[in-house]
């Protein structure tokens, strides 16, 4: 089992940046790919970004492209996601998930282990 603490949201205003991080703890080797959710009030949780721990290959959300960036450090056994240019439609509680399949996917059920999240707020 791998647990995973999220830091680093807060409320900003449209147009601001904010840098998530979520680091890793337990069996940290047996996570192939990592990836961040949000969740809205009233909305599904919807899948942001992922980054396979092995290539670095990373994928993002359409909503997100372009604006967000998912990155890790391995020494610190630490995913981050900056997020730019924020909208309020960014508005939400942000998770880190980790997953054990060997090819990622930015679909909740592939996620084994997850944090308890983090809020940010874009207000306008």
């Amino acid at each position: 089992q791998v647990q995973l603490v999220e830091s680093g949201g807060g409320s900003v205003q449209a147009g601001g940046s904010l840098r998530l991080s979520c680091a890793a703890s337990g069996y940290t080797a047996i996570r192939n790919c990592m990836a961040w959710f949000r969740q809205a009030p009233g909305k599904e949780r919807e899948g942001v970004a992922y980054i396979h721990i092995g290539d670095g290959n990373t994928y993002y959300a359409d909503s997100v492209k372009g604006r967000f960036t998912i990155s890790q450090d391995d020494a610190k056994n630490t995913v981050y996601l900056q997020m730019n240019n924020l909208e309020p439609e960014d508005t939400a509680m942000y998770y880190c998930a980790a997953g054990l399949s060997s090819q990622c996917f930015l679909v909740r059920r592939f996620y084994n282990d997850w944090g308890q999240g983090t809020q940010v707020t874009v207000s306008s």
